[in-house]
């Protein structure tokens, strides 16, 4: 069996494009602006270029973004009351808070106290519940992402094995 290269830089060009257009007809339709409040803890490279391309993604779609960004010293409770403040906030569709987070915070604590109706990585245990009732409110980035990319290039993965390299959340 030949090699086949996919190409997810294009795919993912594609899907924006797409969603652009429905981001437009959401705005008609509701006369709102999807808004994506992403929270950065310290300044950690790798989390940097990640937020970087959210926020990118989200300007090439027309969707408004939030970056708040914390200090590595900040405290559990004052990380706690943004995420509360952001839940609150009817301006703000979905929350993302960057991990890893600094020893001093319960990533845990964070995770259950966004809103899942926010929860725009899937991870608040009432998220991963819906996802595995085949019910979701969000998909997890990645595994969607490569989902599209196989459904897309028309490869079958029906009785395929999976390796699944680096498991998190």
């Amino acid at each position: 069996m030949p090699a086949t290269i996919l190409d997810g830089k294009k795919l993912a060009q594609q899907i924006r494009s797409e969603l652009a257009e429905e981001v437009v007809e959401f705005i008609q339709n509701n006369g709102v602006v999807p808004c994506l409040a992403a929270v950065l803890v310290g300044d950690d490279p790798a989390s940097e270029v990640y937020i970087r391309s959210k926020r990118k993604a989200c300007d090439e779609v027309g969707i408004e973004s939030q970056l708040h960004r914390l200090p590595e010293s900040v405290s559990a409770e004052d990380l706690l009351r943004l995420v509360a403040k952001l839940n609150k906030d009817d301006a703000v569709h979905g929350i993302l808070v960057q991990m890893p987070l600094p020893p001093q915070i319960d990533p845990s604590r964070v995770v259950h106290a966004i809103s899942p109706a926010k929860d725009v990585d899937a991870f608040h245990p009432e998220n991963v519940g819906r996802l595995v009732q085949g019910r979701p409110r969000f998909l997890p980035c990645t595994p969607a992402g490569v989902q599209q990319l196989l459904v897309r290039n028309k490869i079958e993965t029906a009785g395929r094995h999976v390796v699944v390299v680096g498991r998190s959340d």
